[in-house]
């Protein structure tokens, strides 16, 4: 779950970085409603499977090739390769049970505050409009 937020915050914050001025502005004033939204999907997602997903890190022992240099007797240094072991981390996803009433009062909390803070995005987005009007091509 950790890996999936990361990679999407920076997504966000490239693409932000190279939208419009008015991209910018809207992105900028809808963080808190995109990210209710998002989790308020989550919940209601947990709530119809009726187990929430969790992610950890497992690491196991793989089979590999390592490179390591050496000395030839002429001075030159060349690689060498050898089987080897590493270690290799991948990320496990795994069902977590809930309580389907906490479950409930969480979709309930974020509903309300989704529906307060869609009335300052969408003036938000008006005031971003109207300051950085995009040109038609």
């Amino acid at each position: 779950m950790t890996r999936n937020i990361t990679i999407a915050a920076l997504v966000c914050v490239t693409l932000s970085a190279c939208g419009t001025p008015q991209e910018q502005c809207i992105d900028r004033n809808t963080r808190e409603y995109r990210t209710v939204s998002r989790l308020l999907a989550e919940v209601q997602g947990n709530i119809a499977r009726g187990y929430a997903w969790e992610e950890r890190p497992v690491t196991r022992t793989a089979i590999g090739t390592c490179r390591d240099f050496v000395r030839r007797k002429d001075g030159t240094i060349a690689p060498s390769y050898r089987t080897c072991f590493r270690d290799v981390t991948d990320i496990e996803r795994y069902r977590v049970p809930i309580d389907p009433a906490a479950e409930g009062r969480k979709r309930d909390n974020l509903l309300a505050r989704k529906a307060v803070l869609a009335r300052g995005a969408e003036r938000a987005v008006g005031a971003c409009r109207a300051a950085y009007p995009e040109q038609q091509g």
